[in-house]
Order: C-alpha cells, then sequence, then structure tokens
C-alpha cells in the first residue's frame, strides 16, 4: 500500500511538472504579446504574486515558489477576507495545519501527526523570537504574540525544522511577523464584541469583549516605535464530559460502567481517578470503589480575561542596519491542560528582546520571565476538596459500614452500594455554597498536590543567536566565482528555574532551594548552490547541538528544488531532527494525589526506574487477584497464583527524541498565474518518543513480598516517570491546496490534509498519541470586493474521526464539520472596516480531542479603525 501510494504520488507530480513545463513554454513564447494585453492592475497583482518571498524555510530570503521545503505564507488580506475571529483561528484553515482548543483564551497548532495540548514538538515564534511559556516548553496558545492589528503576515513550515533553528521544532514551526513601524505608521483601533454559549446545556449565553489599539509612527528616517496593547474577556467553553472511563472495574460482579458504578471516574470529573479508589471487601466480595470527586465545572472558573501588550523601538544605524528592541507581556486569567487541567489566574509572562541585522548580520538576544501567579490544578483541587471534610480512611469505614446497614434492612446489593456513598458522603461540602469556596480557595494557596492544588512556578529562558551570510563576509565576489550561498549560525539557551517545592526542586541535594539552570548550545553552517542555468539549486545543511545531559546531537539536511521555468517547483529533502526533553520532562517533582511526577534524568529518577513494576501490569494483577478471590479463593493464594503477571521496568533515563524525514513536493502556477497549486508528500521515523510510564516501587526488597505489597496501595510508593517509548514510530502524509483568482474580485480556494501512523515496531504503546485525524480538509469562497466595497468569505472545515490519547483520557474523537461565514465593508475612505461573522455558524457543538471543552458557535462583529 505504501509502495503504491508512493509511485502514484511520484507519478503525479511528474505529470503536473511535465503538463506544467508544456504550458510555461507556450505561454514563454507569447509572453511579450500577452503583456501588451494585460491591464495594468491585473499586471501588477500578478508581479505582486511572484514576488512574495519568505525567510523561515532557509533562514534567508528566497521565492516562495522555490523554498526548498513545504512552507505556507499568510498576509493581512488572506486574514482580513476569513470568517475566522482572529488571525490566528485563520490558521486553522491553512493546508497541513490541525489545531486543537483547549480554551476559549488559547488554541494550540500542530502539523504532521503526534498533537497534543501542550505541544513541545512545534515551534511559535514572533518575528524570530520563541515565545513559549518556558517550564510548559511551548506557547500558551497566542497569548504573548501579535494582535490582529499588528500581524503583517505567518509563514509556517509543516514538518521538521531542527536541522536550522534547533528549538526542538520537530514538527513544524510558525514564524509570526509583525508591521514595520518605519512604513506601517498610524493609529490603528479595534473592538471585537462576540456572543458564545448559544443554545449550551451547561450555561446561558456569554459575550465577548476584546479591545486592541496599535500605535506606530516614525520619529525620523532612523527612529521609529510602535505600542500594541489587546484586553479581552469573555467566558470560556466548558468541559462536563461523563463518560465513565472505569467502566470495567466491578463488572465481575455484575455492575456495569456509568452513576451506578462505586468506582464511577467521569471523564470531566475529578478526585474519583486510580489514586483516590480503593478495593473493598463487602459481603464475602470485594468492590473497586471510588471516592465521589466533583465535576470540573464546580472547581473551575471559567471567567476569561487575557491582557497582552508590547513596545519595539527601532533605530536604523544605516540605511541596512537596524537595532530593535521590543518588550512583551501577558496577563492571563483561563483554562489550561497538560497531563491536567489548570486554571490559570494571573498567569504573568514577560519577554525583553533586542535584534541587530543588516545584509550580513543577524543577532538576537531575548530572555523570557514566567510567574503562574495564583494558578491550582483542577484535579488536585477536586481531590483535596473531597479530602477535606473527609480522610479516605474515615470515608472507607463509612461506606462499609453504610453498605452493612442497608444489606441487614435486606437492601439488594446496587441500592446499597448506593446508601453507602450517601452515608459516606454526610457532611460533603456542596458546590455553591460559601464553605465550598472558602476551601477552594485555601487549597489553591497550597503548593503541594498531595494536600493542596496550587502551581507555583517561576521561571526565566535566556536565548542569544547569531547568524552570518558568509557569502557576502568573504568578499563580494566570492559568490560570482563560486556560485556559492554560505551562511552559518549559532545559538545558546538557558533556563533558570526557581525551585517552588513541589513542581520543581534542585536536583544537587547540597543546594536544595537554590536556582538551577538547563543548558543547550547549538550552531549550524548551510551551503547551496545553483546549476544547469538556475534550474537546479542544492543546498546541504548540518548542524550541532549539546545539552548539558546529553552528548551531541548532529542534524543534517539536504535539499534540492528543481525549477524547469519560473512557475513549476519540484521540491525534494531529507532532514534529521532531535528534540530534548523541556525543564518539565527533565526536572519535573511533583506530588499529586499519591503519586509522585518525577522527571527522567537520572539524577531525579535514580532507583525508581530499578526498582519499579509497571502501573498496568499492577492493574491487571489487582484485577485477576480481586476475581479469583471473589471466585472462593483466599488473597494469599490469589496472590501466588498471579504474581507472574507483574512486570519490572525496562525503561531506562530520558534520552532526545529524534526524527529522520524525507519529502517531496511541487508548487506552481496556472491560467495567466491565476491558479496556485501546491503538493507534498513526507514520510517520517521517529525514535525515543518522550513519554511518561506509571510505576510502583515496592516498599519490600524482599522477593517473596513483593506480590503483597504491590496488592496493597499502603505498602508501595507510585510515581509517574518521564523516559522514552522502546517502539520505532513511522508516519506518513502528504496534502494538496488550489487556490484560483477568478476575475480579480473573488477567491475559490481548497486543500486536503492526509496523515496516516503507518506502523510501529516493538508496540510497547507508551509513544506519544498521534491525536491525528486522518483527513482534513478546507474549502473556501470569498471576494474583497462583492458589490462596491462589500467584502465575502465562507468556508467549510471537516475532520474525521481519530484515536485520542492523552494523560486525561483515551478515546474515539468524533468526526465534525464546521462553517464558518463574514461580510465586511469599508466606509470612510476605507478607513473603518465592519466585519460581521461567525465561526461553527450553525452552533453544532464538537469536541476537538477528548478531556477538553464542548465547542459551539463564535458569532462576532469588529470594528477596525485605522488613522
Amino acid at each position: 500500500m505504501k509502495k503504491q501510494l508512493l509511485s502514484a504520488i511520484f507519478l503525479f507530480v511528474l505529470t503536473l511538472a511535465y503538463s506544467g513545463l508544456a504550458q510555461a513554454q507556450t505561454i514563454d513564447t507569447t509572453r511579450s504579446s500577452a503583456k501588451k494585453t494585460l491591464k495594468p492592475a491585473k499586471i501588477q497583482d500578478t508581479l505582486h504574486r511572484l514576488s512574495e518571498v519568505v525567510i523561515t524555510a532557509s533562514r534567508t530570503e528566497e521565492s516562495i515558489l522555490r523554498s526548498p521545503v513545504s512552507i505556507e505564507r499568510v498576509d493581512t488580506s488572506a486574514f482580513k477576507l476569513s470568517a475566522a475571529p482572529s488571525f490566528f483561528d485563520a490558521l486553522e484553515n491553512i493546508k497541513g495545519v490541525q489545531m486543537i482548543t483547549p480554551s476559549l483564551g488559547f488554541r494550540i497548532i500542530n502539523t504532521r501527526g503526534f498533537a497534543n495540548t501542550t505541544n513541545v514538538r512545534f515551534t511559535q515564534m514572533v518575528d524570530g523570537i520563541d515565545n513559549q511559556a518556558p517550564h510548559i516548553g511551548a506557547p500558551i496558545g497566542n497569548a504573548m504574540g501579535p494582535s490582529d492589528l499588528d500581524i503583517e503576515h505567518v509563514e509556517i513550515i509543516p514538518g521538521t525544522a531542527s536541522a536550522l533553528y534547533g528549538l526542538n521544532a520537530i514538527n513544524g514551526l510558525a514564524n509570526f511577523m509583525t508591521k514595520d513601524p518605519f512604513t506601517s505608521e498610524g493609529i490603528s483601533i479595534q473592538q471585537k464584541v462576540g456572543l458564545n454559549h448559544v443554545n449550551d446545556q451547561e450555561t446561558s449565553a456569554k459575550l465577548f469583549n476584546e479591545t486592541s489599539i496599535r500605535i506606530a509612527h516614525k520619529i525620523s528616517n532612523r527612529l521609529a516605535f510602535k505600542v500594541n496593547g489587546t484586553f479581552t474577556k469573555g467566558y470560556d467553553w466548558i468541559a462536563d464530559d461523563r463518560t465513565d472511563l472505569n467502566a470495567k472495574a466491578n463488572t465481575a460482579v455484575g455492575i456495569a460502567g456509568g452513576t451506578a458504578n462505586p468506582a464511577y471516574d467521569p471523564v470531566s470529573g475529578y478526585g474519583n481517578e486510580s489514586s483516590n479508589r480503593k478495593t473493598v471487601t463487602l459481603d464475602g466480595k470485594q468492590y473497586v470503589v471510588a471516592r465521589t470527586g466533583y465535576y470540573e465545572k464546580e472547581v473551575a472558573d471559567y471567567h476569561l480575561q487575557n491582557i497582552k501588550a508590547d513596545f519595539t523601538l527601532a533605530y536604523k544605524i544605516s540605511p541596512k542596519a537596524l537595532l530593535t528592541y521590543t518588550y512583551r507581556f501577558a496577563d492571563l486569567d483561563n483554562i489550561y491542560q497538560r497531563s491536567n487541567r489548570f486554571r490559570l489566574q494571573d498567569y504573568l509572562l514577560q519577554q525583553h528582546a533586542v535584534t541587530f541585522k543588516n545584509d550580513i548580520f543577524r543577532a538576537s538576544a531575548y530572555v523570557t520571565t514566567e510567574n503562574t501567579g495564583k494558578s491550582y490544578n483542577l484535579r488536585s483541587a477536586a481531590e483535596n476538596e473531597d479530602k477535606a471534610f473527609k480522610s479516605d480512611t474515615q470515608w472507607y469505614s463509612d461506606f462499609t459500614k453504610g453498605f452493612n446497614q442497608s444489606r441487614a434492612l435486606g437492601i439488594a446489593v446496587p441500592q446499597a452500594l448506593t446508601a453507602a456513598r450517601q452515608t459516606a458522603d454526610l457532611g460533603r461540602l456542596q458546590p455553591g455554597t460559601a464553605a465550598f469556596q472558602n476551601t477552594l480557595n485555601e487549597l489553591s494557596e497550597v503548593n503541594n498536590w498531595d494536600i493542596g492544588s496550587a502551581l507555583r512556578v517561576k521561571d526565566q529562558m535566556l536565548h542569544v543567536e547569531g547568524q552570518a551570510d558568509l557569502s557576502k563576509l568573504i568578499g563580494p565576489d566570492f559568490k560570482r566565482r563560486t556560485g556559492l550561498d554560505l551562511q552559518a549560525g549559532f545559538d545558546h539557551r538557558s533556563y533558570f528555574i526557581q525551585p517552588d517545592g513541589n513542581y520543581f526542586i534542585n536536583p544537587d541535594p547540597a543546594k536544595t532551594g537554590q536556582t538551577f539552570s538547563y543548558s543547550k548550545t547549538g550552531g549550524f553552517i548551510q551551503v547551496g548552490r545553483e546549476f544547469w542555468d538556475n534550474k537546479l539549486r542544492l543546498t546541504a545543511t548540518l548542524r550541532a547541538d549539546r545539552n548539558d545531559y546529553f552528548s551531541t546531537k548532529f542534524n543534517p539536511r539536504f535539499t534540492a528544488v528543481f525549477s524547469p521555468v519560473e512557475e513549476q517547483n519540484i521540491r525534494v529533502s531529507f532532514q534529521s531532527g532531535y528534540r530534548f526533553p523541556s525543564i518539565f520532562e527533565a526536572f519535573s517533582n511533583v506530588n499529586s494525589g499519591g503519586v509522585k511526577r518525577i522527571g527522567g534524568l537520572k539524577i531525579l529518577s535514580n532507583g525508581v526506574l530499578e526498582n519499579g513494576y509497571l502501573k498496568n501490569s499492577i492493574d491487571a494483577f489487582q484485577a485477576a487477584v480481586t476475581n479469583d478471590f471473589n471466585a472462593g479463593l483466599s488473597t494469599s493464594a490469589a496472590i501466588e497464583k498471579n504474581k507472574g503477571r507483574l512486570v519490572k521496568n525496562s525503561y531506562d533515563y530520558i534520552k532526545p527524541e529524534h526524527i529522520n524525514s524525507f519529502e517531496i513536493g511541487y508548487k506552481s502556477l496556472f491560467l495567466d498565474r491565476n491558479l496556485k497549486l501546491d503538493a507534498d508528500f513526507y514520510y517520517n521515523k521517529y525514535e525515543n518518543f518522550i513519554a511518561q510510564v506509571e510505576m510502583s516501587v515496592p516498599n519490600t526488597t524482599v522477593p517473596d513480598s513483593i506480590p503483597y505489597a504491590l496488592n496493597d496501595k499502603a505498602k508501595q510508593s507510585r510515581y509517574r516517570v518521564w523516559t522514552n517509548s522502546q517502539s520505532t514510530v513511522y508516519n506518513y502524509g502528504g496534502s494538496f491546496g488550489l487556490s484560483y483568482r477568478i476575475m480579480r474580485k473573488y477567491t475559490l480556494g481548497g486543500n486536503v490534509t492526509y496523515s496516516k501512523l503507518d506502523r510501529t515496531t516493538n508496540n510497547d504503546g507508551l509513544e506519544d498519541g498521534f491525536n491525528t485525524p486522518e483527513w482534513i480538509y478546507n474549502l473556501s469562497f470569498g471576494g474583497e470586493r462583492l458589490y462596491g466595497r462589500l467584502g465575502f468569505n465562507v468556508s467549510y472545515k471537516y475532520q474525521s474521526s481519530y484515536y485520542s490519547q492523552t494523560f486525561l483520557v483515551n478515546g474515539t474523537v468524533k468526526s465534525y464539520g464546521n462553517t464558518d461565514a463574514q461580510v465586511n465593508y469599508d466606509l470612510f475612505s476605507h478607513k473603518l472596516n465592519v466585519k460581521v461573522g461567525g465561526a461553527n455558524v450553525f452552533n453544532k457543538y464538537y469536541y476537538s480531542y477528548l478531556g477538553g471543552p464542548s465547542i459551539g458557535g463564535f458569532y462576532y462583529t469588529t470594528f477596525t479603525y485605522s488613522m
């Protein structure tokens, strides 16, 4: 199948190239006469299309048509035409892009598979500056990015970019380019008013409000500045999926899943997970019983408020040399998700960046600081709210007493289990009461997830990088004599973590409480040359990176672009990429409901990996012991019978992830350059996936006693450790996009993306979830001038169902299709634009991934005024 698909795609690309060449030759013979008949406006439009340039694909300016790897470029005119509420939301309709929605306040971009809510495999930059939240290792959507008023264009590489950037960009990279204050002066104001939660069974309709301002001024030919600010208020999407994750816990005693299950564990309920469950003997049989817990909406504050601002001062040292300073700021109150879901409260991100560039050099230095403020873990909040009124020991004792009392009265087992829970829950804190809220507030200040829920992280990220065009540096005649383009660059990054005693500790016992660091240094050299009268361009890149805890890793990249004529381009590339563990994956030390989550470096997990037993084997062992006990065996006999099910850990200390990626693509212009076509196919091989494995270390080293300890939660220590999958994983896919300009007034476009998890070797089940639909397609039709100054756009997006694997829940995400639409009108000589639109206009609620919120329609009106 794979070989047939490869052959079909290769034949398809060759066919297109041949037909394009034939057409281009025809065009060439008549080009001079054709130019005479073209209207000036059309000539200008055509030339503008051909002049599109990108810098992200090769870290140097080049035509998008001749980019050596797949790259998507979207500019302000496309964002204005889009029916999405913001430029960031509009990226969902780009070819090859998948987007998931943990919150109304932020969305996550991914390409080419293995998506999750904390996408550490995809890098997001603003003007070449990484804008990640350091302890997360990934950006929080566009929380600290540009506003709609300041975005100039976006460049997205859907595939590994590690060879040039070394920023863990093994799935892809997005670079948000902002407007130049020298060339985009003036004052712009945007007011957006929206409405969501329409016909939502969870809550009434809610208003959304966003105000943005941009001020840019050229003080002189050398000095300019700009200021941006955005204030957002709204009500977040609600997660309330009540599917039972533990439906099979009591099927052996005749109880199915659901609310009647004493081990009921709803997807969006917390405090009833595995660490909150116990096997209880009742009437001579063993039942799995969980604490009651609370639903997410009972412990979460869904009010959303985000404030972000930035200031840039730009100084031209000479006509070709520019020095800029930029300060960015973001203050967030919304919902965020990684292994658990969090309420971010007074979460503060700040960044200072200095950049120098001329026609030979580019150098940047920036520092990002992070303070999680008064944020808290929703799971820990629910879990410890439940324990605040009664300890586990007392609760299970009361449960057993209530059950026995009901059975003594002749009440049937299912009803007796319900009565037992009511007895145990007497005095339980009730949502909506002052006592409940006071306890929730108290827990959010306790920085230990065994007894509280606070997220208290403070850290910094320092990054320095430089790049030089060696061809120009060597001398003006070097390229003319040799034909070579030479580029070289370096970068250094350090994280500085302040131990909080719960989330992070200093791994050196002699430096407890002191700030510690985690650093990486790398560099690349790139050489390119054109052949055959500039029809073939070959490029080779070699990058080396070294981390404090890992040996030097090399990332090569080889690319070829064949352009038989200007409008037809075939590209082929091979590249390698490494991803080093984020600081959370390397150094975490979290107490969480009796399970300790620890980083995968040996200094954190020494002794655990050597002595641990895998949780999935412990679960199977305990379930078998329970079943055999219920069938008449003694506990001791059942343990001896089933101890062979226990599997000792075989995973090792954490290593960097690695990808090898092959890509072939084709980009062209047809029909007087009004039809754009872009196609690509890729094949990836992943090794050493970084993922978590859960295990327990028995509180004994006596071999005969270990099975007995692993059957009793009180006699084992539970851990969740970052490590590497032992599987080698392959995935492949491709995308195809068309865009046709009709009468220079309308644009008809569409794209389709195919992604497939091919196979795994070893298949240990620990590889990170692919979490990607097999098919995604987008269709759109719109125009800037439907009638006079009236513009419009209608788009439709569909994605197929897929299997979702996260740390929170596994299962199938249903397919869905959404329609977005907008109309806009320019007033006052194009100074005021009024845009009325909606995302998911038919209000079909859907989940973009399991464990997240249900997403409905969002309706908005945007006023944008420019002076």
